[in-house]
């Protein structure tokens, strides 16, 4: 405490200034100087009690923040007592709590980004790799026509494959880092869902599978109407995907005075209680995934739907089928 140089100016003005006021009241009375001393005596001391008790105080902070720094759990120091320094304790609190949780995100942005790298890197290996493969058997001169062209149409295929999900990728990464800028305009909800289904309706034919569609013409919503087709898009070519052939797709809209909604329904196989909670993540592959799934088109239409006020949400039952429920929250004006 002493070593500190301002306290030392205090010290040695508050002697100095003691001094005097002692011998002048010594040369007026020398009881009245013996009362002086005492009473200078008494308000050193407890000059002295205050500023240790600060100083330890102090002590306590310097040592709450180093821990802080070293990366120990934020203790909560406030005392709800008035002075300056519980208001700084409580300042320092708030700043080192508000630290503290941006150090999880961080890490947590780490931790998802290393894992992101990693399914990433795991879903181009398959491909590259079976490529690499055919390209070798593609070297050789005795390879017959039909394998030749066999091989070509897989090379073809597995690219095809690796640029959707590269697309896909830049699309949801956009959306995540607020780069998109999402159009808030009015589209007709039945004029989306026939754009969506337009490049679905041969994978349909060719699987004999029976549509229902049933949508006002008067039901509109506000949004981007090119991001949300594509959201629309990939529920429903999931319930395609998933339902047999010869299976039912039904699509329908209706109102409530709190949202507009599309009901997408498939007679699938459905998908099992484990599976259900984890289907909108992304790379999440369930037990019925096909082999050449990626996990990435629900995850995509639940960012492009959370981004413009609305959601999905999913109804299964094993052996029945499966509902996907797109809700476009109204605007409260």
């Amino acid at each position: 405490m002493f070593k500190n140089k301002e306290i030392q100016k205090l010290c040695l003005y508050s002697l100095v200034i003691s001094i005097m006021g002692i011998a002048i009241l010594w040369m007026i009375d020398w009881k009245a100087g013996i009362v002086g001393v005492a009473m200078v005596f008494l308000l050193l001391s407890t000059f002295f009690v205050f500023t240790r008790k600060r100083y330890q105080d102090i002590s306590k902070l310097a040592y709450y923040l180093a821990s802080v720094y070293s990366g120990q759990p934020t203790m909560d120091i406030r005392d709800n007592v008035e002075g300056e320094l519980s208001i700084l304790k409580n300042d320092i609190y708030k700043v080192t709590l508000t630290l503290s949780e941006q150090s999880t995100l961080l890490k947590k942005d780490k931790q998802y980004m290393a894992d992101t790298l990693s399914n990433i890197s795991h879903q181009l290996k398959t491909p590259l790799a079976s490529m690499f493969v055919m390209a070798d058997l593609l070297n050789n001169p005795s390879l017959p026509k039909d394998k030749r062209e066999e091989f070509l149409g897989k090379i073809i295929n597995q690219l095809k494959r690796i640029e959707w999900l590269v697309t896909s990728l830049l699309k949801l990464s956009k959306i995540e880092v607020q780069s998109v800028i999402f159009k808030k305009e009015l589209v007709s909800v039945k004029k989306m869902i026939n754009k969506a289904l337009e490049p679905l309706l041969v994978p349909m034919e060719l699987k004999n599978q029976e549509l229902s569609f049933s949508c006002k013409e008067d039901l509109f919503v506000y949004g981007d109407e090119n991001w949300t087709v594509e959201a629309i898009l990939n529920v429903m070519k999931n319930g395609i995907e998933h339902t047999p052939v010869g299976g039912r797709i039904a699509i329908s809209c209706e109102e409530t005075p709190l949202f507009t909604q599309i009901v997408i329904s498939d007679s699938g196989e459905g998908i099992s209680p484990e599976d259900a909670p984890h289907i909108f993540e992304r790379f999440y592959k369930g037990k019925n995934a096909g082999a050449d799934s990626i996990g990435i088109g629900l995850a995509m239409s639940k960012t492009i739907l959370q981004s413009q006020n609305a959601d999905v949400f999913m109804e299964s039952q094993m052996g029945v089928g499966t509902t996907f429920k797109i809700k476009f929250y109204k605007q409260i004006i």
